[in-house]
């Protein structure tokens, strides 16, 4: 296994990943992010996720996590996990890249789900369920319908009504 960068500026992650891939001649490829830009203390974890969408997409193996704290000190349990969710939010766009079923799979279910406004599939197909469910009781409490950002201004309401029912799932 190969250790990449760390801090590599976004038009040249792919590249990056690209020539180390043909330099070691396929060997897994563990990316540390790659940070995008330094300038985002408190939210390294969000361009550390930027970056690593793009190696996972451009054939990087594995993602390290950053934390919100990197560079600043030592993080927490809450830190952590942020980033590890911020890590698995970049793996699974790179794996969408990628076109793997189950990954394809995952998002056609939840956009099954959100047309329907199933709410308790969306938030069990959520990628941090736990943060998801308390979002929607926070803001709606449990009642079905939109959510409370669109109201009745809620497309997919909208196009029901416009076609007078339903509407059909695409495949």
């Amino acid at each position: 296994m190969v250790e990449g960068p760390g801090h590599v500026p976004l038009d040249q992650v792919e590249a990056n990943v690209l020539l180390e891939k043909r330099t070691c001649h396929g060997a897994p490829f563990y990316v540390l992010g790659p940070l995008v830009t330094d300038v985002a203390p408190g939210y390294d974890h969000i361009a550390g996720a930027i970056g690593g969408a793009v190696a996972a997409a451009a054939g990087a193996d594995f993602l390290c996590y950053l934390t919100p704290a990197e560079h600043l000190g030592l993080p927490d349990r809450g830190d952590v996990r942020e980033g590890v969710i911020a890590s698995r939010i970049a793996a699974h766009a790179g794996d969408l890249v990628k076109r793997r079923k189950v990954t394809q799979a995952w998002d056609r279910d939840m956009t099954a789900a959100r047309v329907r406004m199933d709410w308790e599939s969306q938030l069990s197909l959520a990628m941090d369920p736990v943060r998801a469910r308390r979002y929607r009781s926070d803001r709606t409490g449990d009642r079905p319908g939109p959510c409370s950002m669109c109201g009745s201004l809620c497309a997919i309401e909208l196009v029901k009504q416009f076609l007078g029912g339903e509407v059909e799932r695409c495949e």
